[in-house]
């Protein structure tokens, strides 16, 4: 019986992929890697452990570019077919409701999501780009187990 992971993923272009092992060991990967290396990356995970994922749930925002809109949501689409493709059973939610669970509500504000992912891996280096990522993988396991 393979040991269980959890998957976090924040699929904006600074965002990360995150990972916690059922050991308590967390690890990441930032989206600025090559799609072959995040794709790789997720088999590797997959092939290994028993995953389940969340993908935070993207939408167009005011004021953003048409351009970047697109990249935004080409890169949710492209980890939603790596999880599918891996067989991944996955959710997808607003940023609003994993934060409330994860009682981080940054309205905007990163330090926020930031200072919440140091409290719980304070041996870690949390940085703006992996903190949404493991905030949402420890979401994840919650409520898996829940389950």
């Amino acid at each position: 019986m393979k040991s269980k992971a959890w998957i976090g993923i924040d699929p904006g272009a600074s965002g990360a992929i995150a990972v916690i092992y059922e050991s308590g060991n967390v690890c990441w990967m930032k989206n600025d890697s090559t799609e072959h290396e995040l794709a790789d990356w997720v088999r590797d995970v997959a092939g290994t452990f028993d995953c389940s994922a969340v993908i935070e749930q993207v939408n167009a925002m005011p004021k953003q570019g048409v351009s970047s809109t697109f990249k935004f949501g080409k890169s949710f689409g492209f980890l939603i077919g790596i999880l599918t493709a891996l067989q991944v059973p996955y959710e997808s939610y607003r940023p609003q409701g994993w934060q409330k669970h994860m009682r981080c509500l940054t309205k905007g504000d990163k330090n926020v999501s930031k200072a919440a992912a140091q409290r719980l891996w304070p041996s870690t280096k949390i940085t703006h780009a992996n903190a949404d990522a493991l905030l949402i993988a420890e979401f994840c396991r919650q409520i898996r187990e829940q389950r």
